[in-house]
């Protein structure tokens, strides 16, 4: 898989947290994560470019439109969650993608700070 950090993702994120909309939740990503239906409900309203900012990872192997390009969700289409950012930082560092677990950190550091 050719997957690389999606920065305009990482820009969206923090121009969210630094507007406050977050969930400071400590519960389990999977409970927040949006499935397949809530990520089609999203696409039938909004634009793929708009869905790829809820993602930082991005595969260049597949189709700018497709779904399947984009990789390590933190959020739910309305806020950033820290149990979302905290699955991504995770997974990312047990696939070897170092740029998005770091990035997944810095933004994971920046809600914390913005929580308090």
């Amino acid at each position: 898989m050719s997957t690389s950090l999606n920065p305009q993702a990482v820009a969206y994120a923090r121009r969210l947290i630094q507007d406050g909309k977050i969930k400071n939740d400590a519960g389990h990503w999977s409970q927040h994560n949006p499935d397949t239906s809530k990520e089609n409900a999203f696409l039938a309203k909004h634009e793929m470019e708009e869905y790829a900012n809820w993602h930082l990872g991005l595969d260049t192997s597949k189709g700018a439109d497709t779904k399947g390009r984009y990789h390590f969700p933190y959020g739910d289409f309305k806020t950033v969650h820290r149990d979302g950012l905290i699955a991504a930082k995770e997974r990312a560092a047990q696939q070897g993608y170092r740029d998005i677990e770091n990035a997944a950190d810095e933004l994971l550091q920046l809600l914390e700070k913005e929580a308090k």
